[in-house]
C-alpha cells in the first residue's frame, strides 16, 4: 500500500473513532474496558514497569496498566482519535492516576526510545495498520530483552448476530458501502494472528482465543454498540433518511429474535522477547 493510501486509511480511522467516542463508554461496550483488562492479565506487570500502550482509545489497557506500574511507573497511552483520549484523561483524573500520559500520534511516526519499554500493549487496533508486520517490528524494537508484548484482535463472528444484520441492511440500502471498513478481518483468528507476528519475526509464546458475550438489555442496544465502534464509519457516510432505515432493517430481526447478547470474542497473543 502506498503512503497516500496508508495516510487515508489512518485519517479514517482518527475520524471515526473521534465520531465513536460520544457512544464509547455507553454501557453496551463494556466489553472494551473488559477486554483490555483481559490483556493487561496477561502480562507480567510490577510497580516500576514503563508500559507503551498504543491504538489506546479511552483507556482500557492503558488504566489498568497504570495502576498495576503504580506511582514509580509509567504509561505511556498513544493514540489517533484525540476524542478518546480526552476522554481517558478524564478517567485518569477520576482514578487519581497520574503516571500516564496520553498522546494524540500516530505510534508508528512516534519517536519511541529502542529497548524502553518492559511491556508494549495493543488492544483492538494492528489491524488499522497497512503494513501489520512492519508496525510489530517497531514496537518489538522498543522493547527491552525480556519484556513482553501483548496483542488483541477481534475472533470470530465479531459482534454477531447484529453484526449480520447491519451489513445486510447496508447491501440493501447502499450496496456500494458494503463490508468497506472490516480490517480486523485480516487477522481474526490464531493462526492468521500468529503467522503475521512471524512476518515480523516475533515468536508468539501463547495465541488463544478466548470466547465471550456483551449482555445487552434490549435488542435496540445492538445500535448504540455500531455508533460506538468501527462501524460508525459506514454509518456517518448515510444520510438522514438512509441512516434510519438502515437502523430500522438492522434491529428489526434482533427485536423478532429478542436477541440479548452481542458476540466479543477474542484472540490475544503474547510475546516475550529473548534476552539474548
Amino acid at each position: 500500500m502506498n503512503s497516500d493510501s496508508s495516510l487515508s486509511t489512518k485519517a479514517r480511522t482518527a475520524a471515526t473513532y473521534s465520531a465513536a467516542a460520544d457512544h464509547f463508554d455507553d454501557e453496551p461496550l463494556a466489553f472494551w474496558a473488559r477486554t483490555g483488562q483481559r490483556t493487561v492479565d496477561r502480562i507480567p506487570l510490577q510497580p516500576g514497569h514503563r508500559v507503551l500502550d498504543v491504538c489506546s482509545g479511552s483507556g482500557a489497557s492503558a488504566l489498568p496498566a497504570a495502576r498495576v506500574v503504580g506511582a514509580t511507573g509509567s504509561v505511556l497511552a498513544i493514540d489517533l482519535a484525540g476524542a478518546l483520549l480526552e476522554r481517558g484523561r478524564a478517567k485518569a483524573r477520576a482514578l487519581g492516576l497520574s503516571n500516564i500520559d496520553f498522546r494524540c500520534a500516530d505510534f508508528e511516526a512516534f519517536p519511541l526510545m529502542p529497548e524502553h519499554f518492559d511491556a508494549v500493549v495493543c488492544v483492538f487496533g494492528i489491524f488499522f495498520v497497512p503494513d501489520m508486520p512492519a508496525a510489530v517490528r517497531g514496537l518489538w524494537r522498543a522493547l527491552k530483552p525480556g519484556g513482553t508484548l501483548a496483542i488483541t484482535t477481534w475472533g470470530p463472528d465479531v459482534l454477531e448476530p447484529g453484526n449480520t444484520a447491519f451489513w445486510n441492511a447496508i447491501r440493501a440500502h447502499r450496496p456500494d458501502l458494503y463490508k468497506s471498513f472490516n480490517p480486523w478481518e485480516r487477522i481474526n483468528n490464531p493462526h492468521a494472528l500468529r503467522a503475521m507476528l512471524a512476518e515480523a519475526d516475533v515468536t508468539a509464546h501463547t495465541v488463544e482465543v478466548e470466547f465471550s458475550h456483551q449482555p445487552l438489555a434490549s435488542p435496540d442496544d445492538w445500535w448504540r454498540i455500531a455508533l460506538g465502534s468501527g462501524y460508525r464509519a459506514t454509518i456517518d457516510q448515510l444520510d438522514a433518511a438512509t441512516r434510519e432505515a438502515v437502523k430500522r432493517d438492522t434491529l428489526a430481526p434482533l427485536r423478532e429474535r429478542q436477541v440479548l447478547t452481542a458476540a466479543t470474542h477474542t484472540v490475544h497473543a503474547v510475546a516475550v522477547r529473548p534476552v539474548s
